[in-house]
């Protein structure tokens, strides 16, 4: 790890930063992470698997590999009958993180996230949830993160926690919360407000991540962005959520009991919208941009592509000009197939 603080303020001053999440997701998709529980156990079980998904985000832009420690807590790891594997899990996937990272110099982030054992109206679940935070965050620091990413907050309360935490281990914090209610988070307290307070608590970066797409995560990013002083993150999920249905959560499709988390696909963003949201936020003077739930590395790199950058995967960017149809070749082919081709009914 670096002198406290240093490494991320050094990246946020030369411009954008473009991160990548959704592992616990994307894993899934691949047969790696059981939907329900959503225990990252593949960072012991298939740890290349992790790796290389790491690997697709580096080549693809992410310039900050989060160590895949979400629901790595021990509340988590009991209810999958694990919790003895917690302290390894949690140095693992940090170690997998640093390894990948340094392929390509990005920073590391350790990660913690809401636990579902806060509880407002109950103040002993505050010291439950800090002890969670501090096993966790302290293996990440003994194993070397740059900063700390404690995401998808439904409560203030909760996040404040991880960022005492933080602050205690002298690690810099990047404190986003969740969207699922419309204008307030559990304990009542308005999304923009929330952020001020965070902001004023010494968070390095605040904001949003999960739950929304792009198109109902922007409005309030811009507002938060008008109304703090410190840099801003926002990471939404590539879905295409509406003011009807503003979360993930709430998208309902006909046939179907419910749409999240197994049935998203129908609603799932193009790499063209990721790209569109990318330049949006950034010219919103969002520090952070970045993907979260449902993330792919094709649209991590059209973000980093819109961002000005050729990464490493920009190699293989499309280059339709070359495809025997839909590029120059075209006036060669059969008007048959041509016709096949672009058949209108």
């Amino acid at each position: 790890m670096t002198e406290t603080g240093s490494a991320l303020a050094e990246r946020l001053a030369q411009g954008t930063v473009l991160g990548a999440e959704g592992y616990v997701f994307e894993l899934e998709r691949r047969g790696y992470v059981k939907a329900g529980a959503y225990v990252p156990e593949a960072v012991l079980d298939f740890p290349d698997a992790v790796a290389e998904l790491h690997r697709e985000f580096l080549r693809a832009g992410a310039e900050v590999m989060v160590a895949l420690t979400y629901y790595a807590h021990r509340g988590k790891l009991r209810q999958v009958g694990r919790e003895s594997d917690l302290e390894a899990m949690n140095r693992q996937a940090v170690r997998l993180a640093r390894e990948v990272a340094a392929e390509g110099g990005a920073l590391v982030a350790g990660n913690v996230c809401n636990t579902w054992a806060y509880d407002p109206q109950d103040a002993a679940t505050a010291g439950v949830v800090r002890k969670m935070y501090a096993e966790q965050l302290g293996w990440a620091a003994d194993e070397g993160i740059d900063f700390v990413i404690a995401e998808t907050n439904d409560y203030l309360g909760e996040a404040l926690i991880g960022l005492e935490v933080s602050q205690e281990l002298g690690l810099p914090a990047m404190v986003t919360l969740a969207t699922t209610r419309p204008a307030k988070t559990f304990d009542g307290y308005d999304y923009v407000e929330a952020c001020k307070i965070l902001a004023g608590h010494g968070a390095a970066i605040v904001g949003l991540n999960c739950d929304r797409g792009p198109a109902t995560m922007l409005p309030l990013i811009a507002t938060i962005r008008d109304q703090v002083d410190c840099a801003v993150a926002a990471q939404p999920v590539p879905y295409r959520t509406e003011q009807a249905s503003p979360t993930m959560e709430s998208l309902r499709a006909e046939g179907v009991d419910r749409v999240f988390p197994l049935a998203l696909e129908p609603f799932s963003c193009t790499r063209f919208e990721m790209a569109d949201f990318a330049v949006a936020a950034r010219d919103l003077g969002v520090s952070y941009v970045g993907i979260c739930c449902g993330a792919g590395p094709h649209h991590v790199r059209a973000m980093a592509e819109a961002l000005g950058r050729t990464v490493p995967a920009s190699k293989y960017s499309p280059s339709m000009d070359l495809h025997p149809i839909l590029g120059a070749a075209a006036s060669s082919q059969d008007p048959g197939v041509l016709d096949a081709w672009n058949v209108t009914l």
